[in-house]
């Protein structure tokens, strides 16, 4: 049978701008202060779970609420299935739309909204393709369920509910990141360096009362502040300070409140997948305090900053640097610091690394490293990293149908984050993002392109006819 995908997805152009509209319409943020035992993460997510479901029984799909939490719509017959996970929740909206965040306006040749990127429009895209496959009459040897998660913005606790109940798909992709195939993700380690409070020798006149920088793991910090009691005479520690600044062409300031020094300075924030895209204004400013005269119990927390983390984003000072052909370097982001003499202090890191690497082993060196300068690990959590073979028959049929419907090489990417697709225990991403276009999910006037967003319809269309009929 030969179809042009594209010609059908015209056809049905109309209707699947009307559903979609009326979905990015539904305001389905995580509500945790208004929560039910039929609503567990607020109304809206609900109702925009509700509204696919009846959605796809309408049309002629298996429709089924997995525990308010999840949910899915399935067609076709066999023993294996193919999974298409999409998640209904979204982010908050944020301030300075210029449009109306939950009106799907459609302008310009873009549709606006929150959602609209993420993942609203691309599971409306995914829906009408396995609608053009169904009504269309193809043979298939597989079910084809669409896997409806709720909770991918915040915890997950949506795929965890559905796949302690539900089968687990024998392969499938998530329309939920970029074109063409992100078929490789590193794992994900967040964790906690530790130090007790330490009795404060005021051995120089400048006591560190507070140090602090970063509120997540994920996201190198733009900001940091020290609060330091100081002798009569800091005119040397300003003028070093000054310099530091100049020296370093960053931007911060000096102050004095009730007696105390206050030093501030800024970075530059970006995301913790790649910290040297970033100035982690925390690191820099633990390296000036880390040469100043100042109490030798907050020096000593400094120093350990300056001498394992200042400058090294790979893990090289730790020991436990590694990388791959599969998904590159190990990398080490400092997300979170804290200090104060009768607290301790701490350091949040972002561990994202290589798919073969062996986390156990670097976790044992860590231990020891860290025990032997006075810390602990505390706060340990990990997402172990995904990865589909290059020669899977998932990843080669979906680099021919995108090869195919654009006429681009369909390249396999690995990234630092965390897909979706790793919720499959054999899934890759796959789209809705086109190489060129600007990322603008969780941004102000987030939208889709309606080109790309039919574009993206055909694709999954012939994925899903070739992929459930191997």
């Amino acid at each position: 049978m030969n179809i042009n995908w594209m010609e059908e997805v015209e056809k049905r152009k109309d209707d699947l701008l009307e559903d979609l509209q009326k979905f990015l319409q539904i305001k389905s943020i995580f509500d945790e202060e208004n929560t039910t035992e039929e609503a567990p993460l607020g109304e809206g997510v609900k109702e925009a779970l509700t509204y696919l479901l009846n959605l796809g029984e309408k049309d002629g799909f298996q429709a089924k609420n997995v525990g308010h939490l999840a949910g899915h719509l399935e067609f076709g017959q066999g023993e294996e299935l193919l999974g298409i996970l999409c998640h209904v929740d979204v982010v908050p909206e944020g301030d300075g739309w210029s449009v109306d965040p939950f009106g799907g306006e459609i302008k310009d040749g873009k549709i606006f909204a929150r959602g609209a990127m993420d993942d609203k429009g691309p599971t409306i895209a995914a829906y009408y393709a396995m609608k053009i496959v169904k009504d269309l009459g193809i043979p298939l040897d597989k079910r084809v369920r669409m896997i409806i998660g709720t909770d991918e913005e915040s915890d997950w606790r949506c795929v965890e509910h559905y796949f302690n109940v539900e089968e687990m798909p024998t392969m499938g992709f998530a329309p939920d990141a970029d074109f063409p195939i992100i078929y490789a993700e590193k794992g994900i380690a967040d964790y906690d360096l530790v130090t007790g409070p330490t009795p404060v020798n005021e051995d120089s006149g400048h006591t560190v009362l507070s140090f602090e920088s970063g509120r997540r793991y994920n996201m190198v910090p733009d900001f940091a502040k020290a609060k330091l009691t100081v002798s009569s005479d800091h005119s040397t520690l300003v003028q070093d300070y000054e310099q530091y600044l100049k020296d370093q062409s960053l931007t911060g300031k000096y102050y004095m409140e009730s007696g105390d020094l206050f030093l501030e300075l800024e970075g530059v924030s970006s995301h913790g997948m790649e910290p040297d895209n970033g100035r982690n204004a925390g690191l820099i400013l633990a390296r000036f305090l880390s040469g100043a005269k100042i109490d030798s119990a907050s020096k000593k927390y400094f120093t350990f900053i300056k001498e394992y983390f200042c400058g090294d984003s790979r893990g090289k000072s730790l020991g436990i640097n590694y990388e791959d052909d599969i998904t590159g370097p190990l990398t080490i982001n400092v997300g979170k610091l804290r200090y104060h003499p009768h607290d301790g202090g701490s350091l949040g890191l972002n561990m994202r690394y290589p798919v073969t690497f062996k986390l156990d082993e670097a976790k044992d060196k860590l231990e020891k490293l860290a025990a032997q300068q006075g810390f602990s690990i505390e706060n340990f959590s990990d997402s172990q990293p995904h990865h589909v073979e290059k020669d899977h028959v998932l990843v080669k049929t979906l680099q021919k149908v995108y090869e195919e419907q654009t006429g681009d090489k369909g390249e396999l990417l690995s990234i630092g984050g965390g897909t979706y697709a790793r919720s499959l225990e054999s899934g890759v991403a796959f789209g809705p993002l086109f190489p060129g276009r600007a990322d603008v999910a969780h941004q102000k006037d987030e939208h889709m392109f309606v080109e790309d967003l039919l574009k993206a319809t055909a694709i999954y269309a012939q994925a899903i006819a070739e992929l459930a009929k191997k």
